[in-house]
């Protein structure tokens, strides 16, 4: 599952003990495993090896560059949604042409960049944004390779604010409307429209439900095809699960073994998007004690970490295994919320943040002795935590630091107090110049 391990006690990333990263880099601090990052791309990459797929690593999971680099290297293509992304992908030394540009609302900015980049594809989700890119593309000389994002009408069974394939969420064509679609823009001299993107949601578990996407998003094709249309690309999208308890999500092999056989020998390109499958579990953030208190019948353990550092418990109600860095005689055999301790004490552990939310985990049964400075481990938040962190409460965002082996290095550094108003002390700077150009 992931390179990090209690050993006699202590928890461990790679070859480096928890405690060690913490005095060496403070806290919080979030540490994430090469050996781990890359051995999930590469599970995904051998069990969909039969389909030569290009993939597509999901920025928005866990954005840092030296993180995408590591991708990049190995040949990775990647899955952006802004302008911010492109940028940053372009940074690590991505390909271009191996960029796939998603997001339901494009400005022209970004189309312009993307173009003048020389990106692979867009994913494009609506009528109006194949009118955009098309009169952009025209103008700049350009010809946009295009998807068209199609909402198949699936129920991904993950959190509603994750599902992304329904008739009643914001994103793509429903999927009756685009053989219109493509008719519609034929003959666009702006755009090259030959391939369909379907992406239902995050995470998925459920396997199934990519069987009944893929499904209707052959048989779209199909009708596509028969009316002239010269289909040659299926984005199959990504949200592939992870494992934050133990085994609730499928392995790579088991995705593979249901939607290679629908797609192998279909004369198509296919594009995937993995993100959370690669970065949740190559992730710690680890915090310290700063209070323990009694309040009633609850009691807080109160840590320097918040939801400006991890913010899916208190938005999705999203679990994720929290436990002391250095455990003793609790040394955890799962990372499920039961564990076979008969002293444990029920526990909210919360952070300094001013809202009542400011949760990591709530009633989680702990070892009784926790105590201000002991060291607490947050388990699978290498995607979506620090990519959705905030300066809320002016907070400077913590450092992150990448191990490998015996090795680690800071990949960001930890934010200063300068660093929170710097954009607002040249703000006068900023607008002269605006105006000026």
């Amino acid at each position: 599952m992931d390179c990090f391990q209690y050993r006699e006690g202590a928890l461990w990333t790679e070859e480096v003990a928890a405690t060690t990263l913490a005095e060496q880099y403070g806290t919080p601090l979030y540490v994430y495993s090469q050996d781990t990052l890359l051995q999930h791309y590469e599970r995904i990459h051998t069990a969909f090896a039969a389909l030569d797929p290009m993939i597509c690593y999901a920025v928005k999971s866990c954005s840092n560059i030296h993180i995408c680099r590591l991708f990049a290297e190995r040949g990775s293509g990647f899955d952006v949604v802004s302008g911010g992304e492109l940028y940053r992908v372009l940074q690590a030394g991505a390909d271009p042409a191996r960029v796939v540009f998603a997001g339901v609302g494009k400005t022209e900015r970004e189309i312009e960049e993307a173009l003048a980049a020389g990106i692979g594809r867009f994913n494009a989700e609506s009528v109006s944004e194949l009118e955009q890119v098309n009169g952009i593309a025209t103008r700049m000389g350009r010809a946009a390779h295009v998807d068209l994002r199609v909402n198949p009408d699936v129920d991904a069974k993950t959190h509603a604010y994750t599902t992304t394939g329904r008739k009643e969420n914001k994103f793509g064509v429903a999927i009756e409307q685009a053989p219109s679609v493509f008719d519609r823009f034929r003959d666009s001299v702006g755009l090259k429209l030959r391939g369909i993107h379907l992406h239902i949601g995050s995470p998925v578990n459920d396997v199934q439900s990519y069987v009944a996407s893929i499904e209707r998003g052959l048989a779209l094709i199909d009708t596509l095809r028969h009316g002239g249309h010269p289909i040659d690309t299926l984005d199959i999208g990504g949200g592939f699960g992870a494992f934050y308890e133990g085994h609730e999500a499928p392995s790579a092999q088991d995705y593979a073994n249901v939607i290679v056989p629908l797609l192998r020998d279909r004369g198509l390109r296919i594009i995937m998007e993995p993100g959370r499958s690669i970065t949740a579990n190559a992730g710690l953030l680890l915090t310290r004690v700063l209070h323990v208190k009694q309040a009633g019948t609850r009691r807080f353990v109160i840590v320097d970490a918040a939801m400006t550092e991890l913010i899916r418990p208190a938005l999705y109600g999203a679990y994720h295994f929290v436990w002391p860095a250095v455990a003793a005689q609790h040394v955890p055999e799962t990372r499920a919320a039961q564990q076979p301790f008969a002293d444990l004490v029920a526990s909210d552990v919360v952070g300094p943040v001013c809202e009542s939310g400011d949760f990591l985990a709530k009633e989680r049964g702990l070892p009784p002795g926790i105590e201000a400075g002991d060291l607490i481990a947050v388990f699978s938040a290498g995607a979506y935590a620090m990519a959705m962190a905030s300066q809320y409460n002016s907070r400077p965002r913590p450092a992150e630091v990448l191990v490998d082996g015996q090795t680690s290095r800071v990949i960001r550094r930890r934010e200063s107090y300068a660093d929170l108003i710097a954009t607002e002390l040249d703000a006068n700077a900023a607008v002269t110049s605006a105006t000026a150009s």
